[in-house]
């Protein structure tokens, strides 16, 4: 066999599910899971009909991005009108209660049309005599069981 390799330049490698280069150890792990978290939180997510970033802030997710003059950022944030930020807080509450609402409607409609789905690939059967479906074998063996008799058994 290992002649039949050589001639046809076959060579036989065995991997371990361990490899250096591939594996990532524990220490990788806070590094990767930023990334990871940004993902799930940034994917559309088919039933909701929205990111769960969107449903819970009301806006998308964009990477974050440092300021170089984090002293004006500041001074800009806490310099501001207490009754605008208020009647704006109000809107944006109002948004986010409009884009929960949204996320509930498009859940019924992905469950109606799954369920439909679903109905309509069911295959039917028409089964003959009865069955008892048993949820332990030890009620056969009781004596109150005693006139139920099993002819066949069906996988479940």
């Amino acid at each position: 066999m290992s002649k039949k390799k050589n001639l046809m330049s076959l060579w036989h490698h065995i991997n371990h599910p361990y490899h250096l280069g591939s594996s990532l150890s524990r220490k990788d792990w806070s590094v990767k899971l930023d990334d990871a978290l940004r993902a799930y939180r940034t994917t559309y997510k088919t039933p909701i009909g929205m990111t769960p970033y969107k449903l819970t802030y009301g806006k998308s997710c964009h990477l974050l991005v440092e300021l170089e003059h984090k002293t004006y950022w500041a001074i800009k944030i806490h310099n501001f009108d207490l009754k605008v930020a208020g009647e704006k807080r109000k809107i944006q509450l109002g948004e986010l209660d409009e884009l929960r609402l949204d996320a509930y409607e498009n859940a019924k409609l992905y469950k109606e049309r799954t369920k439909k789905w679903h109905d309509k690939h069911i295959t039917r059967r028409e089964l003959k005599g009865d069955f008892v479906k048993l949820k332990q074998e030890k009620c056969i063996k009781q004596k109150k069981a005693a006139k139920i008799t099993v002819c066949q058994k069906w996988p479940l």
